[in-house]
């Protein structure tokens, strides 16, 4: 039998507390998926905009300016300020097109490769940590909950990373 208090295994449906439980748990989970990056990019005046611009382009070396923009969602006056500084500081090289001048090509520096791996590697950490907590059955399950919650777009957009289709 279950009472709702054991994660909900065979419920079909989930009570409104099951669903504000799990909202919760995920709000708590960024924050700390997010903490060791914020703590490293603290003294650099970067925020989580700049992560998100350093691992996508770390992702996919040579990337557009317009395909960054699509990834994450942002205005181009926004993303334009985060490259402005993280170029200004040498963490990103900039290119012009081979075939279209107007497009940008985005590279991470030797630099900021580096801050790359700091980032990404107290994240991996984490990950792990959990991930081996959990055991495989909860990490597949946890990728289909994530990738359930995804709007249909954005999927593909997800998967396609994921594939290696940049």
């Amino acid at each position: 039998m279950v009472d709702g208090t054991t994660g909900g295994e065979g419920l079909l449906f989930l009570t409104d507390e099951q669903l504000r439980k799990g909202i919760e748990a995920m709000f708590f989970a960024y924050r700390g998926f997010t903490a060791d990056p914020d703590r490293i990019l603290e003294g650099m005046d970067y925020g989580r905009a700049h992560h998100r611009a350093i691992h996508f382009i770390h992702r996919s070396p040579g990337t557009t300016v317009s395909n960054l923009l699509s990834i994450l969602g942002v205005t181009k006056q926004s993303l334009n300020r985060v490259l402005r500084s993280l170029v200004e500081d040498g963490l990103v090289e900039s290119r012009v097109g081979k075939q279209d001048k107007r497009e940008r090509h985005l590279y991470l520096t030797a630099k900021g490769a580096e801050l790359e791996r700091a980032l990404s590697d107290a994240q991996r950490a984490r990950m792990r940590a959990a991930y081996r907590a959990a055991g495989p059955a909860a990490v597949q399950g946890f990728r289909t909950v994530l990738e359930a919650m995804m709007d249909p777009e954005l999927r593909r957009q997800y998967q396609g990373l994921r594939d290696g289709n940049a």
